[in-house]
């Protein structure tokens, strides 16, 4: 009898700690909603203050505007519209969000992590290479495909990872985040574009480059240029 009640009590700790993992990386809720209050004055942790949810209405759960494409005229090609916690309120301690993402022929949305969320992502018009690459750990191997209308490919959380349009077309592709504020960190910019900058000759040195390339490209990506 106690051999058995032991058996049973490890499996019960066993469940406990699997269903621990199950959860997204935002907090759960402990309540059915908590619709993210337009509040400055006030410290948050992991999520915004809440509305009082006698004020709640549905247009806090919506969003309108992802029918219209997005402005792909950027040195890029490529327009990205989330739809976080800031655009639906009601997304706060949910741990989703969701984007479009817009492509002119060639556009790029250049090698990037999410540091909170994995990606879903489906293309629902033209020719996506998409990929992404694996840890140190993994020795950086790179997963990559191409995606046709009706595909649909999954970027792992804080993997650097990439899409390219290269059909003859226009594309189309949206995604869903697991956080309801992914974060988006795009490595050529914050490398060579970081305010205050990183000194020269580290980069010289973890890249490989004289320092002068890495000047031009302090330049190129610096805040200046695109103020």
């Amino acid at each position: 009898m106690e051999l058995l009640l032991r058996l049973l009590a490890a499996h019960v700790i066993l469940l406990a700690l699997s269903y621990s993992f199950v959860y997204c990386y935002d907090p759960s809720p402990l309540q059915d909603f908590c619709v993210a209050a337009n509040e400055t004055n006030r410290v948050f942790v992991n999520g915004k203050v809440c509305k009082d949810p006698k004020s709640v209405t549905a247009n806090d759960f919506s969003y309108s505007g992802l029918n219209i494409p997005g402005n792909t005229t950027s040195f890029m090609g490529s327009n990205v519209t989330t739809v976080n916690v800031n655009k639906i309120p009601g997304l706060n301690t949910l741990g989703v969000s969701f984007a479009r993402l817009d492509f002119a022929r060639e556009g790029l949305i250049p090698p990037h992590i999410h540091p909170r969320a994995s990606e879903i992502l489906m293309v629902t018009k033209g020719t996506l290479l998409v990929g992404f690459v694996s840890s140190n750990q993994d020795n950086n191997r790179l997963f990559s495909k191409v995606l046709r209308t009706g595909d649909v490919f999954v970027f792992p959380i804080g993997l650097i990872h990439f899409q390219m349009n290269i059909g003859r077309t226009r594309a189309v592709a949206f995604a869903g985040f697991g956080s309801q504020n992914p974060g988006t960190i795009t490595i050529a910019d914050a490398v060579f574009g970081s305010s205050p900058s990183i000194p020269r000759e580290v980069l010289a040195k973890a890249f490989q480059l004289e320092a002068n390339l890495v000047r031009f490209l302090q330049i190129v990506y610096g805040p200046a240029l695109w103020s």
